[in-house]
């Protein structure tokens, strides 16, 4: 990890471009329900298909282009981290074939709660693996997003799959790409590599009867399907900028941007339905958000001062 990311000494110009890259990031995200269902006709399988082999084919282009060469020998060379890369490969796809599905089956808003409650099962994921205990105040957060999941089971009928497979998956993701600290564009690289031989398969040998409509629907839906790859790059690439940048209090904040957005598309743009119970699980995820976040700025702080005080001793 870059030692710039806690640095309080990072300069003004420096955080200022942070703050750009990571806006402009966690904006494409939360575009995303727009640009995929532009799609909605094509089959999600053959989307998720086309994003992982374009989103492969332009990450070698920016690798070779970059030249991380160092961070390439290492990956080489360590076989933890390629393990941990090919878990990442594997969540990863799975995160997006759920959101592709959510978008394309009219389920916008339920993919923003996955993304709204990812958070939240990033510390759960840190006390169930990694031994982590938590603060009081992380306590009432889990608990009320947990009466939260649990009305929108009642509203649903059944658990918020949509969601708490989004929130799993992603928070997986996040955990493998720490432990591989590969770098931003040397994973992603290995990551779309792993699993283009799959999609290519997939791509060649489409089920009995079924179409590829990379050749059927005409050009625009053809170059849409080739975009899913920049669309997939791009806002990783400014989010690695942006957390060389920023603290990770930032970037925590920031992150709430993509599925507000998301949400709002949702409900106001593509006109899903909101039902009263649905409406106060909401309400429930946000305030365990606002606790959570309050505590995370409290808890890092304190951290700060102690590193201060720590220093002047």
């Amino acid at each position: 990890m870059d030692d710039r990311l806690e640095d309080p000494a990072t300069s003004t110009k420096g955080q200022s471009a942070g703050l750009i890259y990571g806006t402009g990031a966690y904006l494409l995200w939360g575009l995303f329900p727009l640009f995929f269902w532009l799609l909605r006709d094509t089959p999600p399988l053959e989307i998720l298909a086309h994003r992982v082999l374009w989103s492969a084919i332009g990450m070698t282009v920016v690798l070779l282009i970059t030249r991380p060469g160092q961070r390439l020998r290492e990956l080489l060379k360590n076989s933890t981290a390629r393990n941990y890369l090919l878990l990442a490969a594997v969540v990863i796809t799975v995160n997006w074939g759920m959101y592709i599905y959510a978008v394309t089956t009219d389920r916008v808003v339920e993919a923003s709660l996955g993304y709204f409650i990812n958070p939240l099962v990033t510390v759960l994921l840190g006390i169930l693996v990694l031994g982590e205990s938590l603060r009081r105040a992380q306590w009432l957060a889990m608990a009320i997003a947990t009466v939260a999941v649990g009305i929108m089971t009642v509203d649903y009928g059944h658990p918020p799959w949509i969601a708490l497979t989004l929130a799993f998956s992603f928070a997986c993701y996040g955990y493998a790409k720490k432990k591989a600290d590969m770098g931003a564009v040397v994973s992603l690289t290995f990551e779309t590599l792993s699993i283009a031989p799959l999609a290519i398969i997939y791509l060649q040998f489409l089920s009995p009867g079924a179409k590829n409509t990379f050749f059927d629907q005409g050009i625009q839906h053809a170059l849409l399907l080739v975009s899913t790859g920049v669309v997939t790059a791009v806002p990783l690439l400014l989010f690695g900028a942006a957390a060389t940048r920023l603290s990770l209090t930032s970037l925590g904040i920031l992150q709430y941007l993509g599925p507000v957005i998301q949400f709002v598309i949702g409900v106001w743009v593509l006109q899903e339905q909101m039902s009263a119970l649905r409406w106060v699980g909401f309400a429930l995820i946000w305030i365990a958000l606002v606790i959570f976040t309050f505590e995370a700025i409290r808890q890092h702080r304190r951290t700060l001062l102690d590193a201060a005080q720590s220093a002047a001793l």
